[in-house]
Formats: structure tokens, sequence, C-alpha cells
């Protein structure tokens, strides 16, 4: 996820160091905070796997500045992890907003309504926090307010998120 959140900005425009942080940090810091020693180990691999390209830059008030950049081979790998995104970034909700953050970046309208079927599949699929004997628990049958109250926000939120991902599909697959 933090790859792809940093292919996915670099894509927008190159960035210092740390205003990709920053912009990481508004994608997913409240539920997944992202620390300098994650980032830049992940920039260092980039960079060294052809992905990223640095130049130095005069600094606004003092020391130089290091601005990333994606290159060409990263832009492939950008595309391709966006055509094909792993299950846990269609299955795990903040993994799949990272996605959603970067689809527009794949040219293929066909190809990005095949990542919002996947997630729509996933989705349609009887699930729950709660079993009881191998089954979901419904709202209606949890034992305490607290679990009604995750069960039925956690439906109504799916509800919502289901119901745009086919209108999005539908948008997506209609002749240009």
């Amino acid at each position: 996820m933090l790859e792809l959140s940093i292919l996915g900005f670099l894509a927008d425009q190159p960035l210092h160091g740390y205003e990709l942080k920053e912009r990481i940090k508004a994608l997913t810091g409240h539920v997944r905070p992202v620390s300098d020693g994650a980032l830049y180990p992940a920039i260092a691999r980039l960079t060294t796997a052809g992905l990223l390209d640095q130049h130095t830059e005069p600094g606004v008030s003092a020391a130089p500045r290091r601005i990333l950049a994606l290159t060409a081979k990263g832009r492939e790998e950008l595309l391709a992890r966006l055509r094909d995104p792993k299950q846990t970034e269609i299955t795990d909700h903040v993994r799949f907003n990272t996605v959603l953050a970067f689809l527009r970046h794949l040219p293929d309208r066909h190809e990005q309504a095949a990542v919002l079927r996947r997630r729509l599949d996933f989705l349609q699929a009887p699930t729950s926090f709660f079993y009881d004997s191998g089954k979901p628990v419904r709202a209606e049958e949890a034992d305490d307010l607290f679990r009604q109250g995750m069960l039925r926000v956690a439906r109504a939120t799916g509800e919502a998120e289901r119901a745009w991902l086919r209108e999005a599909v539908e948008v997506l697959e209609r002749p240009e």
C-alpha cells in the first residue's frame, strides 16, 4: 500500500519527500500512519528498482531539497498494480481506497471497471464481524447495543459502497 501510494502521488507530479509523506498521511494516516522509517526505505527500494528518479533543487530558505519523480518504468509498475491489485487491496477498505485514489491513471475504462467489479464481488458475499455456529450474525441478532451499532453502520456503509460501485461500473462500461 505504501509503495502504491508513492507511485500514485508521484504520477500526479514530482514531490519533495516531506510533501509526499504529508499526502500519504492525508490519504491513510488517520488509520495507518506512515513513519520516516517506513517511507524512506520504500523510496530507496523504488529508486534502486528504477521506478523513481531523484534530483536536487535549491531549498526555499536553506538546505537543498531532494525531489522525487516517477520514471517511465515506475509509471508502468503503477499501471500494472492498478490493473491487478492484490486481493488484500480489494478486501481491505483502506487499501482499496488507496487503489481508488489512483485508479484514474489506468487509461482503459474497462480495466477500471474490472477492478471495481472485483470489489463489488467481494462485498456481495455475506459477512459479519461476529458469527454464531459459522453463520454471520445480523444486527438484529446481535446480543448487545454496541455490536448492533457496529453491524448497522457496517451494513449501511456496505449498501452505499455497493450502490456507488454499481453506478461507477455502469458509467465506465457505457460506449464512449
